[in-house]
């Protein structure tokens, strides 16, 4: 029976979790008050006041668009036995008044799984792009070194082989210590993880140590949460100089990481191709089907890796993955074998088996620069026509469409302009406003905001030689339009799609 969960009172015949409100608040910082019973055993822990809980405790704090406290009743009535506030509230349930209720969240989150992060050796990805390949790299490089690895992650977590779903980059503070949680019984060493901006914003990582912490680069993306591109850096890097991080891995040809190092007090190693790295990579060779380029140690012969992944930023990855595993102690043969062993990351730069004259890729960028990428990237090697086809996301950064409709025209040869996720909004709305930055460049383009007949449309136009680019959704397997989420999976679409053509429909 695992330490931490010592009793079976469910009655279900199933060990669980049970802590005390006492052993909760144990040398938490943000403890104020209590009233009630602080032996008062808690089974669930709940941010929702919709979930249905047995002895549940409800976290109550203010958002940006509710207030957590006015929602307690409710959580009551669906079987919350306590809470914790940052007010008192006129309810007959003991009640833990703290300073700081998002983070008091996630020290109690920890304390209830028995601070399982401190079992594991965790290892944080922050930047814009390039978090989810650096992390799949990282874990195959753990994992031919003989270590167990997790990862956390944009598409879902793995632990081993066994991938479960989750709906955020990082996920909240109570799915995220009872994933470390999950990972340490099943015997991991080393966890994986993106660490978004969002989630150091909202303080779901306070309490977690990070044996080390990588920055890749910083782009235009969620201006719509923090405003302004400052925020955003400054944001990140508060992670990064925190002493939650033990080292950092850092990319030394990234604009903005001279300012992080400005305030960096932990040790570093740094990475790139152009500038003065301590990691760095020489004779690179780029093709449809991968990239290759010399390893090097502070200017010492390293390693000749080949890449079955393409694209200068796949050696990015790959270096940020490699001085990741430096960082830990891995020997060099084992990062040259696991970045060899890697195949593909689901909707990263992901060619489709079409069997067709034309190649089609899936790939998530969804922003400015990260477009730009893919694209400039399949034009090193294209034999035909570049054929992008994107759109942008509803109820987000605005100011990234038009931006979005520019590089498309400059980059493709076509461009299809269609809907990605456009969740509350007009779909045609987004659409205009991408459309007036690709118009200026002169470039052929057409409008087809319902995206299967978009890449229907695609299929189509293409020849011998072509590359289809669909880009925005990637490993995602749903779209959001007005609210709902709809099943749409782009790989069986492609495949659904192709059949149809073949069979004459």
């Amino acid at each position: 029976m695992s330490s931490l969960q010592g009793k079976t009172d469910r009655n279900d015949g199933v060990e669980h979790v049970v802590k005390t409100l006492r052993e909760l608040i144990k040398d938490m910082p943000y403890f104020l008050e209590s009233r009630g019973d602080l032996d008062t055993e808690v089974w669930d822990l709940t941010a929702s006041s919709r979930d249905r809980t047995d002895k549940g405790l409800f976290f109550c704090f203010v958002g940006a668009h509710f207030d957590a406290h006015d929602y307690a009743p409710q959580a009551v009535e669906n079987g919350s036995v306590a809470l914790v506030v940052e007010h008192f509230l006129n309810l007959d349930v003991p009640q833990i008044r703290v300073s700081h209720g998002r983070r008091a969240m996630a020290r109690m989150a920890a304390a209830f799984y028995d601070w399982p992060s401190r079992k594991l050796k965790l290892c944080g990805i922050t930047g814009t792009k390039g978090k989810t390949t650096t992390s799949y790299m990282f874990k195959t490089i753990c994992e031919t070194a003989g270590y167990r690895c997790g990862l956390i992650g944009t598409t879902g977590t793995l632990i081993g082989n066994r991938m479960l779903a989750s709906h955020l980059t990082t996920p909240d503070p109570v799915e995220l210590q009872k994933t470390l949680h999950d990972m340490v019984e099943e015997h991991v060493d080393i966890v994986g993880m993106e660490v978004s901006a969002h989630a150091i914003d909202m303080n779901r990582l306070d309490g977690m140590i990070f044996e080390c912490a990588c920055y890749t680069n910083l782009s235009q993306d969620h201006l719509d949460y923090f405003g302004d591109m400052e925020t955003y850096f400054q944001t990140k890097k508060s992670f990064l100089i925190s002493d939650q991080v033990l080292n950092t891995v850092i990319n030394a040809d990234e604009d903005s990481s001279a300012r992080v190092l400005e305030e960096l007090k932990t040790p570093h190693v740094s990475y790139g191709i152009s500038a003065d790295a301590d990691v760095f990579a020489r004779d690179i060779e780029i093709t449809e089907d991968g990239v290759s380029f010399d390893m090097l140690l502070r200017s010492m012969p390293f390693a000749r890796v080949s890449l079955k992944m393409t694209g200068t930023f796949n050696v990015y990855n790959a270096l940020a993955a490699s001085a990741m595993a430096m960082v830990l102690g891995i020997e060099p043969e084992m990062i040259r074998r696991g970045l060899e062993t890697i195949q593909s990351v689901p909707g990263r730069i992901e060619t489709l088996q079409t069997e067709t004259p034309y190649k089609v890729i899936l790939d998530y960028s969804h922003s400015p620069d990260a477009l730009k990428n893919i694209l400039q990237t399949v034009r090193e090697f294209s034999k035909g026509r570049v054929i992008a086809l994107f759109g942008c996301g509803g109820d987000r950064d605005h100011g990234k469409r038009p931006k979005m409709g520019r590089i498309g025209g400059e980059l493709a040869d076509y461009c299809i302009l269609t809907s990605d996720n456009p969740r509350g909004e007009d779909p045609m709305a987004i659409l205009d406003a991408i459309e007036a930055g690709i118009r200026p460049t002169g470039k052929p383009y057409q409008v087809i905001e319902d995206r299967r007949e978009a890449i229907r449309a695609a299929l189509k136009m293409a020849r011998e030689g072509d590359i289809i680019v669909l880009a925005g959704k990637g490993h995602e397997t749903y779209q959001e339009i007005k609210g709902v989420r709809r099943p749409f999976n782009e790989k069986m679409v492609v495949r659904e799609l192709l059949d149809e053509m073949r069979e004459g429909r």
